[in-house]
């Protein structure tokens, strides 16, 4: 019988709880156990035949660690665990930064035998695979990705985070051309001032370079909606040949499709040697389960 692999999820937020819902779908996996900020306090009914822990270091053979983090936290929870020689996978999903924080993975990794795939969600994640395959198809044009209509989880954390703010949402709403308006949705604290968080909120780099309207709301609940979605064109040139055209659309439940990638690329950890990749460098194949074989005849 083949070992199935062993994954720890770290965060049970959103993510956290439809990567557990991923892991028990996948025949290949087993959950090691789950670490959350309480441990076993107050455990959720759900985890009930799961070991709920603090420390990650509790849990025994522990072949991967799935992220489900905010993204900021991401690399303080990897350049943790990577020592344990245990592999990380996430969803960072600041595309500006992704270039530096894999730099500075690649030489702890190398260090410690293990694999990291970062910005494995599905922006950054696998419409970067679809943008990548895209350009070689047409090596000269343009591509544009939009986004929406739907709810960001990486902005509506990061709008959480600010000051004055008891919850929050973020939606993302397509002007063409791959430009977007976020509309922002905030519960006040007591006390707390729309203008004084409306600046913090424009002031960061998640919002600074888009249109962003923030509005006070009286619940964030009763406005949330986890539906989002992606149409990503590409016009340009194949040889000499003009006027190629390709589009890709897709409707999604934000969180559950991110915990599905996570969980593709966490099996996809295990079939690369020691270094930090993100989705773009790794074989697609490797995500799937299952003898490479078998999926070449069925695939190709």
């Amino acid at each position: 019988m083949t070992k199935k692999i062993r994954a720890a999820v770290v965060g049970y937020g959103n993510i956290g709880k439809f990567t557990v819902e991923a892991l028990e779908a996948a025949a290949d996996f087993e959950i090691a156990g789950i670490v959350r900020h309480n441990g076993a306090e107050n455990k959720p009914k759900e985890l009930a035949d799961y070991d709920v822990v603090k420390d990650i270091k509790e849990l025994k053979d522990v072949d991967v660690a799935i992220l489900a983090t905010p993204t900021r936290s991401c690399e303080e929870y990897a350049k943790q665990i990577l020592p344990l020689g245990i592999n990380t996978v996430d969803s960072f999903d600041i595309h500006t930064n992704i270039r530096g924080y894999r730099e500075r993975l690649m030489e702890l990794n190398k260090q410690t035998g293990t694999v990291s795939i970062i910005a494995a969600g599905w922006d950054p994640g696998s419409d970067s695979i679809v943008r990548t395959l895209m350009q070689g198809l047409a090596p000269k044009g343009l591509s544009y990705t939009n986004f929406g209509p739907g709810m960001s989880m990486g902005h509506s954390v990061c709008v959480r985070s600010k000051a004055g703010v008891k919850n929050a949402l973020s939606m993302t709403i397509p002007l063409g051309e791959g430009i977007h308006r976020r509309m922002v949705y905030v519960e006040l604290e007591d006390g707390a001032k729309l203008e004084d968080v409306t600046a913090a909120i424009k002031a960061d780099p998640y919002f600074a370079n888009d249109e962003t309207h923030v509005f006070a709301v009286a619940s964030v609940d009763d406005v949330r909606d986890m539906g989002h979605g992606v149409h990503m064109v590409r016009k340009g040139v194949s040889g000499k040949t003009q006027n190629q055209r390709f589009e890709f659309n897709m409707s999604i439940n934000n969180p559950a499709l991110t915990a599905q990638v996570l969980v593709n690329v966490a099996r996809a950890s295990l079939r690369q040697q020691p270094g930090c990749y993100t989705m773009i460098e790794i074989p697609v194949i490797d995500m799937l389960p299952g003898e490479r074989a078998d999926l070449i005849e069925h695939l190709v």
